[in-house]
């Protein structure tokens, strides 16, 4: 086998070549008249007589992905955004210098050419070419075995290559395209407009996590990356928008794992005079028709899963749910067991936690990898809710949901606490537990309880993260193979 960079600098040699037989490797615009799939769709059922007797002359242009010559004719196949063809190429039709410059050729070169079509022995459709054009000279061979590289790191680090040499990949960004299309059209006809927020803030809210910080020159000021836009989008209701989501990018200075990385996408929507009851119904008719609308269907597999979304989903109280997963009550109820018992399951706490977060750890050590199937949690712990409204009846808890499918957290949403007095003690109580150590606790917005205390209407919110909904629905196991370019360790 040839050393790589032998290869590359053959290649350098082509490309002088080439220019020296007069030839532009890097051309301007060329006018495309048809697609390698509008071609094999439009002339799927027409037989070769009958492209014998129409021939009829278009352009096409795309990637040269594989060439076989014998000669003074060959075949190969061309790639465009849209799939593959295959062409014949012979000396007597282009001439003999145009042929000569064609064999100069390598896999991975751009060309558009002008032919026509017809069936071979074998009855595949083939573009006969009739004439050609270089359009861009690839310098770098692509690889012959893409799928039995070990490290799958270089498929996300060079995502170009990846989506060029496995077209299963291209597909599931083509379905990402149309899942984010569908959610704006579920959320569109129900009148919901979609507006965009800060992505510099000068307090990173809305969610409990590590902001990444950065400086303004210019007001010599300190901002953070949006960790959410939550504060804001409730700014809206305020405002007098009653209906408003946007589809965000976020950043989170956390660990990068299969289900996390430090830039992601959200969809976060809120709804005035509604309750979470309310987007318990809404976010199952929000997903299963998405995946209708997708992929044609209501089952997918994920994880060795089969997973059913027709609605309803099951639904649980979050003290319940640790209950089904064996805790006794006196646990539930008292810090002191409490603590005990998550420590028995390898927690890891600093000491000072209320009970709500230690119940927390318990809840995701046992209870989270058994939600395979979709799952509602009702519910939640105020500890660790803290823009969330408290329940009527008991106010240890709060009127919230977390939606799971294969383990794995998909949704968050709440009836929103509109109680500026109630607020502000919230995030006095977070930015006390910040004081003691906790870097992912609440900062305090003193303009958001301001806002607040203006009024805003009851509602309901909810976030969704398209990350894992795009998981969900392609049948990805891990989070880099829906984000087209995700975080990576700098190149060695």
């Amino acid at each position: 086998m040839e050393d790589y960079n032998d290869l590359i600098q053959q290649r350098f040699k082509k490309l002088a070549e080439i220019s020296a037989m007069g030839a532009k490797p890097y051309a301007g615009r060329f006018d495309v008249s048809a697609s390698a799939k509008a071609l094999q769709e439009t002339y799927r059922q027409t037989t070769k007589e009958e492209l014998e007797s129409n021939r009829v002359e278009f352009t096409i242009a795309g990637r040269i992905v594989a060439m076989r010559s014998f000669g003074k004719a060959g075949f190969g196949h061309i790639q465009d955004g849209s799939g593959r063809i295959q062409v014949y190429f012979q000396k007597n039709t282009l001439g003999e210098d145009h042929y000569a410059l064609f064999k100069k050729l390598d896999i991975g070169d751009f060309i558009g050419l002008k032919g026509f079509l017809f069936r071979t022995k074998t009855n595949e459709l083939t573009i006969e070419m009739e004439t050609f054009t270089l359009l861009s000279k690839s310098l770098r061979p692509l690889p012959e075995k893409w799928h039995g590289l070990t490290d799958v790191e270089i498929r996300y680090r060079q995502r170009y290559v990846d989506l060029i040499v496995n077209p299963e990949v291209k597909n599931v960004f083509l379905l990402r395209t149309k899942i984010v299309q569908a959610i704006r059209n579920f959320l569109s006809t129900r009148g919901y407009m979609e507006v965009e927020t800060p992505m510099m803030q000068t307090v990173p809210g809305g969610a409990t996590a590590r902001p990444f910080k950065t400086h303004h020159n210019a007001l010599d000021m300190d901002l953070f990356l949006r960790i959410a836009p939550e504060l804001y989008l409730k700014r809206l209701l305020v405002g007098g928008f009653e209906k408003v989501y946007e589809i965000n990018r976020n950043f989170r200075n956390e660990g990068i794992s299969t289900r996390h990385n430090p830039e992601f996408t959200m969809l976060e929507f809120y709804t005035a005079y509604a309750d979470y009851r309310d987007l318990i119904t809404m976010t199952e008719q929000m997903i299963s028709t998405v995946a209708q609308e997708v992929l044609g269907t209501l089952e997918v597999e994920s994880e060795g899963h089969r997973i059913n979304l027709s609605p309803p989903w099951k639904q649980i109280t979050y003290l319940d749910s640790l209950r089904e997963a064996g805790v006794p009550d006196v646990v539930l109820g008292d810090i002191a067991q409490a603590r005990e018992y998550a420590m028995k399951l390898g927690a890891k706490l600093k000491g000072g936690e209320p009970l709500g977060k230690v119940l927390n750890e318990i809840f995701e050590a046992l209870v989270e990898p058994k939600l395979i199937q979709p799952t509602f949690i009702t519910d939640y712990p105020t500890d660790i809710s803290p823009l969330s409204k408290k329940c009527e009846n008991n106010p240890d808890f709060v009127e919230r949901f977390e939606l799971f499918v294969v383990g794995r957290e998909l949704a968050n949403a709440f009836s929103e606490l509109n109680d500026p007095v109630d607020q502000k003690e919230r995030f006095l109580k977070q930015v006390s537990e910040r004081e003691a150590g906790d870097e992912e606790a609440h900062q305090m917005d003193e303009d958001f309880i301001r806002a607040l205390e203006y009024g805003m209407p009851p509602a309901a919110g909810e976030g969704i993260g398209i990350d894992r909904l795009v998981m969900l629905l392609t049948g990805s196991n891990s989070i880099r193979d829906v984000i087209l370019f995700p975080q990576m360790k700098k190149e060695k």
